[in-house]
């Protein structure tokens, strides 16, 4: 079962007492830094629960799957996120 981000929202603030539009608010912030934080190219890390870092992805040959013709893939980037101990110690543990 997936939590959404109202479920979340909900969740937060009855934990830590604060209102929904708050944390909602500290969620848009949180979300914010990681966007410009990581497409900068830094890595974000939150020791014990996760890591984020953006990835380079090198030019590639490839192939169009309707025709077969092959096609030049462009270099890029994409995004890693990374477990850390204590989010593994607690899906290991259920």
């Amino acid at each position: 079962m997936a939590m959404n981000r109202s479920e979340l929202v909900a969740a937060v603030a009855e934990k830590s007492g604060n209102t929904q539009a708050a944390v909602n608010g500290m969620l848009d912030s949180l979300f914010e830094v990681f966007e410009s934080s990581v497409s900068k190219g830094e890595k974000i890390t939150v020791p014990g629960w996760l890591s984020v870092e953006r990835t380079d992805r090198a030019a590639r040959q490839g192939r169009n799957p309707q025709t077969g013709e092959a096609i030049q893939i462009p270099a890029g980037h994409g995004v890693k996120l990374t477990a850390g101990s204590k989010l593994k110690a607690a899906v290991s543990s259920k």
